[in-house]
């Protein structure tokens, strides 16, 4: 009899031990379950971001050479727009008179030196005294 009765027990302890262990099954199946399709999620936001990305670096590639060529276009004006500069005899005279009114050349000296009208030598001392306030 009392063999029975633990027979019995250990019968009502395994069914229960069975049954915990189901629904600690159960849950780990639902966690997988939650666990995958959250890296299902992630891996397609993976893929979406690198494609956004690949996208932008082509731009960034077509900017910068658009940018080059900008830069080199600049670069061509400039020198054609300094090689006019020293060209025009004109503008020479011009340049060294600015020279001269920012060493500090009086007006005589300008218009002696680089035979300007004295309307444009002092042009061009009102023009650097505006500059330097």
């Amino acid at each position: 009899m009392l063999l029975l009765s633990l027979v019995i027990s250990a019968l009502g302890l395994i069914l229960v031990c069975f049954v915990i262990l189901y629904s600690l099954n159960k849950k780990i199946s639902h966690g997988e379950a939650k666990i995958q399709k959250q890296l299902t999620d992630t891996l397609q936001q993976n893929s979406i971001l690198r494609s956004e990305v690949a996208e932008m670096r082509a731009g960034m590639l077509s900017i910068g050479k658009r940018l080059v060529a900008v830069e080199q276009r600049n670069q061509e004006l400039a020198q054609q727009q300094d090689a006019q500069k020293y060209d025009d005899p004109d503008a020479k005279i011009y340049s060294r008179a600015v020279k001269m009114v920012e060493l500090g050349a009086d007006i005589e000296e300008i218009i002696r030196e680089c035979e300007l009208p004295r309307a444009e030598a002092e042009l061009l001392m009102s023009l650097h005294n505006q500059k330097g306030r």
